[in-house]
């Protein structure tokens, strides 16, 4: 689908609920930050939006990333984009978020957000899970709820993969896989998380910070779960420097047998999503991961 004239009057229709009836659209710049979709810095007076439009069936994730947005902005110390309109547009769907001038975070706002992150986590729900699914890029992300960590992680997000793994036609890894899940009573044996609040893809690539100093986190897959599951995504591609771990470990330190165990075991969710929408590598990567784990005592 390519875009065209005839998706930006029925967004500018949409955002005069939000930002009043005197709302005009100006010009529409492509932007990089949107891997999945196609985004644009459009302006609008004097608040310049970050839209993202996709095809029609990308409706759905749409409202799925507004209503994580909107859940994130609980934590006061993390700074979130608001969200301004989503929904269908002629022949597409679309996001509406405001548009922040990000940069790098630097030592002071890498500290901020640690402590940030913290705080988030210290928002807690009865059950794991969410109100509602989601996704992780393209993936479909399930987020049943349910009082069992254990059986969250299993059936909502390693077994989902692996599912995936074995329509893919991965025997190897998909056998794998199953003695894997076999094995995680014994993995995750005495460890009782709370569920908190998670942003769920916490890489480099998803948090910066705004012109006043203060950090952003944004494309969120969010849930409530173990809180550690965001602090193995922060190690797995890098991107975040010595003084973010110490901030968050300072604010609240983490269980034991997090290195030795649930590191792996939750990179590997990550590892087996980025073999789903990439390939590659992720494959041997996801395999080395489970032979590790099994290898455990």
């Amino acid at each position: 689908m390519n875009d065209n004239d005839d998706i930006w009057p029925a967004i500018e229709q949409a955002l005069r609920a939000t930002l009043g009836n005197a709302c005009r659209l100006g010009e529409a710049q492509p932007v990089s930050g949107a891997s999945m979709d196609r985004a644009y810095r459009v302006a609008a007076g004097d608040h310049p939006l970050f839209i993202k439009i996709g095809r029609p069936e990308r409706a759905a994730d749409f409202a799925a990333e507004a209503a994580g947005l909107a859940e994130l902005g609980q934590a006061h110390s993390l700074r979130v984009p608001g969200v301004l309109a989503h929904g269908r547009a002629g022949p597409a769907a679309f996001l509406a978020i405001e548009h922040l001038a990000l940069r790098p975070l630097d030592a002071n706002a890498m500290t901020a957000l640690g402590e940030g992150l913290a705080e988030l986590h210290g928002i807690v729900a009865p059950q794991f899970g969410w109100e509602r699914d989601n996704t992780i890029g393209t993936t479909p992300q399930r987020n049943a709820r349910t009082g069992q960590w254990l059986e969250f992680w299993r059936e909502n997000r390693l077994g989902y993969q692996l599912e995936l793994v074995a329509q893919r036609g991965n025997r190897p890894l998909a056998s794998a896989g199953e003695k894997l899940l076999a094995r995680l009573p014994d993995l995750l044996a005495g460890h009782r998380p709370e569920a908190s609040l998670l942003h769920g893809d916490l890489w480099g690539g998803n948090a910066a910070m705004d012109d006043a100093g203060r950090p952003v986190i944004f494309d969120p897959a969010v849930y409530y779960g173990d809180r550690e599951t965001d602090l193995a995504m922060t190690e797995l591609f890098g991107g975040f420097s010595p003084l973010f771990f110490e901030a968050y470990h300072g604010a609240w330190p983490l269980d034991p047998g997090y290195r030795e165990i649930r590191r792996d075991l939750y990179q590997l969710y990550h590892l087996l999503n980025h073999d789903a929408l990439f390939g590659g590598h992720y494959a041997a990567e996801s395999q080395q991961v489970i032979e590790r784990l099994l290898a455990k005592g």
